[in-house]
């Protein structure tokens, strides 16, 4: 069910957003049944501190883990 909250839609801005919202539940149903979409944060990458990405190099493997 959808209830529109605030303002006044026409019919035709009603029927726009249903089918917008028509073709992603779609497009969700559409998708693989055993793809897994990988959460955000289980991003290894997130834990990474932004200034201290470990270049190429002499003695980078340092910079991977010990503290500044």
């Amino acid at each position: 069910m959808i209830k529109v909250v605030r303002g006044n839609p026409t019919p035709e801005e009603l029927a726009a957003a249903l089918a917008v919202v028509q073709a992603r539940a779609a497009a969700a149903a559409a998708a693989a049944p055993g793809q897994v979409i990988p959460d955000e944060w289980a991003d290894p990458a997130r834990t990474i501190p932004s200034g201290r990405v470990p270049h190429p190099g002499p003695k980078a493997w340092r910079t991977s883990f010990w503290p500044a």
